[in-house]
């Protein structure tokens, strides 16, 4: 990097840090990608899944959610520590954890197991997640190089959960634990890298780490995603007692955000939520993430259970997904200086929801032409958005927030990831089981179960067999479509919403963010 003569003296390693910033880069990304695809990569394995472990409709909920809600309440206590402590010290620690995770979840023997090993990825991810971002605006000063950064890591942060499904459904086909066990050779790779090329973040002795607003945020954002998870599923409590949790949820983040304005020196900065920018950054992210996660495992059943496609080739349909999205990442960091946050953003968003409003035509009938241009549309509009809102996000931040700016994204990526899942998840569940009527030949045992899912009436179909079986999947089929519809519209409006009140609350100057300088 060039270093200009009123800058302070640079120490040689340094320097050479900074010429190795863009193979920082990478390594920071291939980090990403591992965690992001771990969020998503059990969509398309679903099915073998259930046939391995046989969990009950609970347990498959839970073993495709934990991972988020362990990840999002961490996010804003290791970034924050990251800060303090050293942020390459925290990454080599998440390496190690998320790869013995990673091999304890590969030979679960039972549901319970799994979703155990789930929640001690989401351990690992949570060290690792918030210092990519960090590191980055710790590495790359100039502000031009630092957008294309940020446009190549949030193009691996959205095709890292595009690519999820692809990567799922060619290893399951070889044995469903392949997903994970996949980790273990990538990161014997990485850690021995990441050793050599990641810069040593300043050591903060005299700014204290409050223990206190750490352990509020955990809890709050923990009891916020479960509450809301279970208001929908109702899977462990009934409803009053969900809304309850969910309620002492915001109650104890309230207690953190104001323990934050009395502190001297505050866990996270709050105060960077009184920028507009920032706050409509950390929004965009949220239901950008939110719609693009929980309509993807829909539509991962949809290609498989409903059009019939087998893992490989379900994956091998959401490849432009996953291509536009890198394309789209790239492209937004040209975009955006010309354009500015405020066109960037709404005009992703609005482009996610109208690349979604074909599929309210769909049926049970193919069409691989139109699904692969609204692929297109979701991933690149995705994208585009997710630049703007990153950029803008860590703009706002001076390198000594950075932690904590990236651990807010992030946080807002994983409850949008969990979210999307659970309450996405939860609106289908509720429409299919009473838009499922009862088929003659069909015990009402069999109906019960079969009022689960699409994949639980899948199989009792297989069971039952003969003109019956074929009845109950024809008919769990269309229900499953009616459900998937309204998923699409609640998606739509949501992403719609936010779009026109991105447009409506940014000025033109807000749209083009600052630099803020250094305390």
């Amino acid at each position: 990097m060039t270093v200009t003569q009123a800058a302070p003296p640079v120490r040689t390693a340094d320097r050479g840090r900074g010429d190795h910033r863009w193979s920082i880069l990478v390594l920071l990304c291939l980090s990403l990608l591992l965690i992001t695809v771990d969020a998503t990569v059990l969509h398309i394995a679903v099915p073998a899944l259930t046939a391995a472990l046989e969990p009950s409709a609970v347990q498959l909920l839970w073993i495709i959610d934990t991972y988020s809600l362990v990840v999002a309440p961490l996010l804003i206590m290791f970034g924050t520590l990251g800060d303090r402590y050293g942020r390459k010290r925290l990454v080599l620690c998440g390496f190690v954890l998320f790869g013995v995770a990673s091999a304890a979840a590969a030979f679960a023997p039972t549901p319970l197991t799994l979703i155990l090993a789930r929640a001690l990825l989401g351990v690992g991810g949570a060290m690792i997640m918030p210092a990519t971002l960090s590191l980055i605006r710790q590495v790359f000063t100039d502000r031009r190089e630092r957008a294309i950064a940020l446009g190549v890591w949030s193009a691996v942060a959205a095709a890292g959960a595009a690519v999820g499904p692809l990567i799922g459904g060619v290893l399951v086909g070889v044995w469903w634990g392949a997903v994970f066990l996949i980790n273990v050779p990538i990161l014997l790779v990485l850690l021995p890298a990441a050793v050599r090329l990641l810069p040593e973040s300043p050591v903060r002795k005299g700014r204290p780490w409050d223990a206190v607003s750490a352990v509020l945020s955990v809890l709050g954002i923990l009891a916020l995603a479960f509450g809301l998870k279970e208001a929908g599923s109702g899977s462990l409590m009934p409803l009053w007692a969900s809304v309850l949790v969910f309620l002492a949820g915001l109650a104890l983040l309230v207690v953190f955000v104001r323990r934050q304005t009395r502190l001297r020196v505050p866990l996270l900065e709050v105060g960077l939520f009184r920028r507009r920018e920032f706050t409509t950054g950390v929004a965009g992210v949220l239901l950008g993430v939110f719609a693009l996660v929980g309509l993807q495992l829909m539509l991962a059943q949809y290609l498989q259970l409903v059009l019939g496609d087998s893992p490989l080739r379900a994956a091998f349909r959401m490849l432009p997904l996953v291509l536009s999205a890198i394309v789209g990442g790239l492209a937004a960091a040209h975009i955006l200086p010309k354009v500015g946050m405020r066109a960037t953003m709404s005009g992703g968003l609005g482009l996610v929801a109208l690349a979604m409003t074909p599929t309210l035509g769909w049926g049970v009938e193919s069409h691989p032409v139109m699904l692969a241009i609204c692929f297109v549309g979701i991933g690149f509009g995705v994208q585009v958005a997710l630049l703007a809102a990153s950029d803008t996000i860590m703009a706002s931040a001076t390198e000594s927030q950075a932690g904590g700016a990236a651990a807010i994204e992030e946080t807002a990526y994983e409850l949008g990831a969990g979210m999307g899942v659970a309450v996405l998840g939860t609106i289908t569940a509720i429409v299919y089981a009473p838009g499922l009527p009862a088929v003659p030949g069909v015990s009402e045992g069999g109906m019960d179960k079969a009022r689960q899912s699409l994949a639980a009436a899948t199989h009792v179909a297989d069971e039952v067999g003969g003109s019956a079986g074929g009845a109950l999947l024809a008919a769990a089929r269309w229900a499953f479509v009616n459900a998937l519809h309204t998923t699409v519209v609640v998606s739509v409006v949501l992403l719609s919403l936010t779009a026109v009140a991105v447009a409506m609350l940014l000025s033109r100057d807000d749209a083009k963010g600052a630099e803020l300088p250094e305390p």
